[in-house]
């Protein structure tokens, strides 16, 4: 069984949809498909293409025995709808071009939305190459660039939903990350199939026993052993909500062992900067994205992840990636959205605390809850790992994952 995975987002870049799909193809080509991958030159969340890749229309390279072909995109650190949709329709039309020339025949080819206007290529190439097509829903588009204010423009709006509903009714088979995505598109499309892809973890790679020489980052770092430490890691963006941190930050400067640690890149970094020393923040610092090879060692010398989002009705059915990977190293999360993940989460799993979302004061008491309550740190931890290994385990997801593919 042939598979060719159509995505804007792949490694080496860091992040949330290239880990998970990395993940999933490499599960995948272990069942004995054969999988390759069309994706774009390496770039986010920098927006800047890797030295490596620069001035190439396109490039083929062999990773962990995948054919992975990138196609060029146009990049701006412009934040203007213009820009932005410059970015999406330049790869629209490469990775159209690059799949046509340099791929074979498919049986399957699953793609990654957003961007939604990847399925004006993923449904060309499916048809050229003979292959079922297969919608992967991370993010209800343009739901959520209409609420989040990333596009405004009504004929923009229209026009994707005409290309939204025209994908799913085109598919023979629509993915989607959450329950709550799953449960919109069933409910708009009855009459077809919809399955709940999770997210998960691979828990042979963050494996809490093998972590390794412990407090080592936090030494070097010059963070002291009695410190309690708070940890964001992920992208510095607008959904995310960040400002709550700073403002719980500055609720507990008087609490010296406590200390925040907010680890990404991103297009809300340089304003949150500024907002650190307008609030003159000597408790919390800010570090740049770090390959996925490092991440274990920083987690494990935290003491509890704060995962915040925008107090949005959108955000209600979303579960943020970020989850996963401190379930699995015994780290209690404090979550800062409603919905889905509270409820699995929190309510079902009990490996966290959950505070109002946006809200800096809530956030600080229950952060306070923590520091004063080591054992709580460790109950809510060796929760988290139990409930990540029954419930979002990588290889169990890619093999469920793989009978539905053989079914098609």
């Amino acid at each position: 069984m042939k598979l060719v995975i159509l995505t804007q987002y792949f490694p080496p870049e860091v992040g949330a949809p290239q880990n998970r799909l990395y993940e999933l193809a490499v599960r995948l080509q272990q069942k004995g498909m054969t999988v390759s991958v069309l994706t774009a030159m390496p770039n986010y969340p920098q927006m800047v293409v890797h030295p490596d890749y620069r001035g190439k229309f396109h490039v083929g390279e062999r990773m962990d025995g995948m054919e992975v072909y990138r196609a060029w995109i146009y990049v701006s650190k412009s934040k203007s709808v213009v820009s932005r949709l410059l970015n999406y329709f330049s790869f629209v039309f490469s990775s159209l071009f690059v799949g046509l020339v340099h791929l074979r025949k498919q049986d399957l080819l699953l793609v990654e939305s957003p961007p939604l206007f990847l399925g004006i290529t993923a449904f060309l190439l499916a048809k050229a190459k003979g292959a079922k097509m297969i919608f992967n829903v991370s993010d209800l588009w343009p739901e959520s660039a209409e609420k989040l204010g990333i596009i405004t423009n009504r004929f923009l709006l229209n026009s994707a939903t005409v290309l939204e509903e025209f994908c799913y009714r085109k598919a023979a088979l629509i993915t989607g990350q959450t329950q709550g995505i799953v449960r919109n598109i069933s409910q708009r499309f009855p009459d077809k199939k919809v399955y709940w892809l999770k997210n998960g973890v691979d828990l042979n790679f963050y494996d809490a026993g093998k972590s390794g020489e412990r407090n080592a980052w936090r030494a070097a770092n010059g963070y002291d052993e009695k410190d309690f430490i708070l940890f964001y890691g992920g992208i510095i963006g607008y959904a995310q909500g960040l400002d709550v941190i700073l403002y719980a930050a500055k609720e507990l400067e008087n609490e010296e062992n406590i200390k925040f640690v907010l680890l990404g890149n991103g297009p809300e970094k340089e304003r949150l900067l500024k907002l650190k020393e307008k609030l003159g923040l000597h408790n919390l610092r800010f570090y740049d994205a770090v390959p996925k090879s490092e991440m274990q060692g920083i987690i494990m010398d935290t003491d509890a992840s704060v995962v915040p989002l925008k107090r949005l009705e959108l955000f209600k059915g979303a579960i943020p990636s970020k989850i996963f990977e401190n379930l699995a190293l015994k780290k209690p999360v404090l979550l800062g959205l409603e919905g889905e993940a509270k409820e699995l989460f929190i309510d079902e799993g009990r490996c966290g605390l959950a505070f109002e979302p946006e809200n800096s004061r809530d956030l600080a008491e229950k952060i306070m809850r923590l520091y004063s309550n080591p054992d709580l740190v460790r109950e809510l931890g060796e929760n988290g790992l139990k409930y990540a290994g029954e419930n979002f385990n990588r290889d169990r997801i890619a093999e469920e994952l793989y009978k539905q593919m053989q079914e098609l």
